[in-house]
């Protein structure tokens, strides 16, 4: 089955703790590419259950760390 076409293209900032977390990611889970990690990655939030509610109140939704395991 042939992946859907991609006509939309994002541009977003990482700092470089945020990069490294993602790419140790994608070389644990043998992912391609970064962005196959980035899409993967997503979609995985976007079909999860469990996670609270952002707290955007007053804040921008821009700032958020990400805490390795």
């Amino acid at each position: 089955m042939a992946s859907p076409k991609r006509t939309e293209k994002l541009q977003i900032m990482l700092d470089d703790e945020e990069l490294k977390v993602i790419d140790d990611w994608r070389f644990e889970h043998r992912m391609p590419t970064r962005a196959a990690a980035i899409r993967e990655l997503i979609r995985r939030g976007l079909v999860a259950e469990d996670i609270d509610e952002p707290d955007t109140e007053g804040k921008s939704t821009t700032d958020f760390r990400v805490e390795p395991e």
